[in-house]
């Protein structure tokens, strides 16, 4: 089994029942509408001044963006981060993107609180954190500043091309 897979499976179990995935093109459009909800989420687990490079510098929403509408991800776990997000956004009457970093920690503490909520933000740490120690290849890990951060490199052979082919 698949690293990538295995994660997946290990994050949604008990979710998947209360998930109805929309089309292709109607879940690109959404994520349009909560890509900056993300983004901030992102921007608030690797902030600009950390050890680790932040998700601004590594492009962490572009990286995100580009897997979870990449034809082999799982359709539920795509609508599980719109879903999310959306979610999120309510809760925080539209407004979490204009918080200060205190506001957005309670509120993300708040929203971590309930299931749903955990379970969102461990998705998206799991997939900021593939942006930050992927192959720079992929578009994210920006001059390999993830690895050097932590001290590591990437594994071997490193791929020559962005996508596998199937």
């Amino acid at each position: 089994m698949k690293r990538r897979t295995f994660i997946a499976l290990g994050s949604l179990v008990g979710l998947t029942p209360y998930l109805k995935a929309e089309p292709f093109s109607t879940q690109r459009k959404a994520f349009q509408e909560i890509k900056e909800t993300i983004a901030a989420v992102q921007a608030h687990m690797f902030p600009e001044g950390s050890h680790l490079p932040s998700a601004a510098k590594m492009h962490t929403i572009d990286f995100t963006e580009e897997t979870i509408f990449h034809p082999t991800y799982d359709k539920d776990i795509r609508a599980f981060v719109i879903e999310g997000a959306k979610t999120l956004k309510e809760r925080e009457k539209g407004q979490f993107t204009r918080y200060t970093p205190k506001q957005r920690e309670e509120a993300l503490r708040a929203f971590e609180k309930t299931r749903y909520g955990s379970n969102w933000l461990s998705r998206i740490m799991v997939l900021s954190m593939e942006a930050v120690f992927s192959d720079p290849i992929y578009g994210s890990n920006i001059n390999e500043r993830g690895w050097k951060a932590v001290r590591s490199f990437g594994g071997q052979p490193r791929p020559k091309t962005r996508y596998i082919e199937l």
